[in-house]
């Protein structure tokens, strides 16, 4: 998961770029990304001092009291891992912003690729901190990022993973396709859909009461005896993440 932060006293700015990182956000739903806008740098620390920290943080550099160099800072106090990005419209702060190990800065009016690359970089480093499962097929082991598995089909005694990128992963044979689903399970975005199919519920574009249809057109039929019982645990699932955001 991505958790993003960004503060910017400007409102208008506050909310283009906040549209910015939600289009991105939609591109790549595997990062299961939530984003907060906050207009004031007080409101973000007490945020973070009541719910936790951020994964990444867009600071806007010139605002009233704390700016962004002295949000930087405080969040700096309690996380040495998160990601500080500062928006300015002036590169002179840049020296300023590395004396709190910023990842980088962004000129204002922030741009769509500028932003966009700066949080390919942020993705990566969030997947690099992801969990991953190993599968063994019979060209050897291959080390899976859970978010990047779209489903896991289980057949002819053997486990088809469909991966985000199009690719398609076969086991070997396999004693029980139980095993392999316990190994995804563990992560609340994947649920077992009858005896054959895990779905991750990132990945699902619709669902009706006998499917449902994965990002790519895929349809996983869901089990007559299950429909309540799936349908309960993917809105369950759905309305979670929509308070995350």
């Amino acid at each position: 998961m991505l958790q993003i932060a960004l503060c910017d006293d400007q409102v208008e700015e506050l909310e283009r770029v906040t549209e910015l990182v939600k289009a991105y956000t939609r591109l790549h739903p595997e990062l299961d990304s939530t984003v907060r806008p906050f207009q004031s740098g007080y409101d973000l620390l007490e945020c973070v001092r009541n719910r936790g920290g951020f994964d990444l943080y867009l600071l806007d550099v010139m605002m009233p009291e704390p700016d962004g160099l002295a949000i930087g800072a405080a969040i700096r106090k309690g996380d040495r891992e998160a990601m500080l990005v500062y928006l300015t419209s002036s590169p002179d702060y840049a020296v300023a912003s590395y004396r709190v190990q910023a990842m980088d800065y962004l000129l204002k009016p922030v741009e769509r690729d500028a932003i966009f690359s700066l949080l390919d970089r942020a993705a990566e480093r969030a997947r690099a901190a992801m969990p991953s499962v190993t599968v063994r097929t019979k060209d050897g082991l291959a080390v899976v990022p859970l978010a990047e598995i779209v489903s896991v089909e289980s057949g002819d005694h053997a486990a088809r993973y469909i991966l985000a990128d199009g690719r398609t992963l076969t086991t070997g044979t396999v004693r029980s396709f139980d095993e392999v689903a316990a190994a995804l399970l563990g992560e609340p975005c994947f649920l077992r859909v009858g005896a054959s199919f895990v779905v991750n519920m990132l990945y699902v574009d619709s669902m009706t009461k006998e499917q449902f249809t994965m990002r790519g057109g895929m349809k996983i039929p869901i089990p007559r005896l299950k429909r309540g019982e799936v349908r309960q645990a993917f809105l369950d699932f759905m309305l979670q993440r929509g308070r995350g955001v």
